[in-house]
């Protein structure tokens, strides 16, 4: 059984998690508490040594950043659960190409709005709105793009789905979650909103969506 380090609300250890789950992969969680600062343990940086979560523990290999982790274990157990990354080379292509597109034409404009939207206000702190609505603005384009891509296949690598539409779910689900001007993103987008009703109604990530 894979042991799995991190938060269970936390979005990098649901993906992981939701990976296990998709690849019916026995896991157990141990909890690494934020908000008490314990992955800033020297216990933790011991192992994780950016004192960040997750990481796991398979059999005594120890692996962190939850995209690598998500990729050993599709290689891992390939003929088990859901395929997630194809092998045909032109294919194995398209699907490095949508993994770089939701990096940087998805996560790099969501994961900051989520940090200013939600997880500075659980701190305490202040939302910088300005920022907020720049980061909006130019997720709108963006957005655009994937209309666009989605409207000739069904997934963002083509027409089976990938990590590369699952890594969108834990900062998607917070982002769209926020309702309003940011859940118009994809609602005012019909393909973009056929996909996003597809993966974020997967059962694997339904499991884990509030808690890993």
């Amino acid at each position: 059984m894979v042991k799995l380090y991190g938060f269970s609300g936390s979005t990098c250890t649901r993906l992981v998690a939701l990976i296990c789950k998709e690849k019916d992969v026995p896991y157990e969680l141990t909890s690494v508490n934020l908000a008490k600062g314990e992955q800033k343990a020297a216990s933790h940086t011991a192992i994780q040594p950016f004192g960040q979560v997750p990481y796991i523990d398979d059999d005594g290999f120890i692996l962190y950043e939850s995209r690598a982790i998500a990729r050993y274990l599709n290689k891992k157990y390939p003929n088990q659960g859901t395929s997630l990354t194809p092998s045909d080379p032109k294919a194995e292509a398209l699907f490095e190409q949508a993994a770089s597109i939701e990096i940087f034409n998805f996560t790099n404009f969501v994961q900051p709005i989520v940090y200013e939207k939600v997880f500075k206000l659980r701190r305490g702190l202040q939302t910088d709105e300005a920022r907020v609505t720049e980061l909006l603005a130019s997720l709108q384009s963006k957005m655009d793009a994937y209309e666009v891509i989605l409207s000739k296949q069904k997934y963002l690598a083509g027409d089976s789905v990938t990590l590369a539409d699952l890594y969108h779910l834990p900062y998607g689900t917070a982002f769209y979650g926020l309702g309003g001007s940011f859940a118009e993103v994809f609602d005012s987008r019909p393909s973009l909103l056929r996909w996003w009703k597809d993966i974020s109604s997967r059962p694997a990530w339904l499991a884990v969506k509030d808690g890993a």
